[in-house]
């Protein structure tokens, strides 16, 4: 079985913002700061809603037939149509198991629109049961399916006040935890043509993620405490041989370290 562990990373959409409150004259920054403001004004805050964040990044953990590998989908270049297609294409070869941390509140949510908006097919992953009788019953739309693990949302057993940081989690459990930049300041580093940076803070990320699923599974009686300890293994060992990805050097150490 493939297991799939996702993240996203998002700007505003200069060009969806533009086009909603007429603010064609105005420059990408003015744009964003313009729908900051007026996001403020609506709910206290200025982050935007989810059919207004667009795709840079999208950052994976693959684990599958004994084999865990760690990358960015696409080319550094490549547009968030691309993005998302590699992402769904993905999807309906393999038929993993999504994993994620607020991909039920966010990360899904914002694919959903993005594709929407691009015309991007994705028959596998909104397969209800209709075609593959399986999907009645395990699909990766319900809430309470394990086709899509929520890591977030299942710990906090389905209740809002109990959700927590993945990096405070990942911290408690001994894993690294945030690393290079956060989430607030991914606007500020791609203004600055930071795109690498910020995939590799996805990728960081995404990390974390798959390490605490290992922990989950754990937990749950999935795999064993030798299993587990195979899996963290396997981890370090694939890290080890990205010796020309400083990120990943960076999270191997603090992984052995428990730091």
């Amino acid at each position: 079985m493939a297991i799939l562990v996702f993240d996203i990373e998002t700007i505003p959409d200069i060009e969806s913002g533009r086009r909603l409150y007429e603010l064609h004259d105005l420059s990408d920054e003015d744009t964003a700061n313009a729908l900051f403001a007026l996001r403020r004004a609506k709910t206290g805050h200025d982050f935007l809603p989810h059919h207004l964040q667009k795709i840079i990044a999208i950052s994976v953990v693959m684990s599958h037939a004994s084999q865990v590998k760690v990358w960015s989908l696409g080319e550094i270049q490549a547009d968030e149509q691309e993005l998302i297609q590699r992402f769904f294409s993905g999807i309906d070869k393999h038929t993993p198991t999504l994993v994620s941390w607020n991909g039920s509140g966010f990360d899904l949510p914002v694919l959903h629109y993005r594709a929407l908006l691009h015309g991007i097919s994705a028959p596998t992953y909104w397969e209800a049961g209709d075609t593959i009788q399986g999907f009645r019953w395990n699909n990766y739309l319900s809430r309470f399916h394990y086709r899509h693990i929520d890591l977030m949302d299942i710990l906090a057993a389905y209740q809002n006040k109990a959700f927590a940081p993945l990096d405070e989690i990942s911290t408690m459990l001994g894993f690294p935890g945030k690393m290079g930049m956060s989430g607030d300041k991914v606007w500020q580093e791609y203004q600055a043509g930071n795109i690498k940076g910020i995939r590799d803070y996805c990728e960081t990320d995404v990390l974390n993620t798959y390490c605490v699923y290992l922990r989950f599974e754990l937990m749950r009686g999935i795999i064993s405490q030798n299993e587990y300890q195979h899996a963290i293994e396997q981890l370090r060992h694939h890290l080890a041989e990205q010796i020309d990805k400083p990120h990943l050097q960076e999270f191997l150490t603090r992984l052995n370290t428990g730091t």
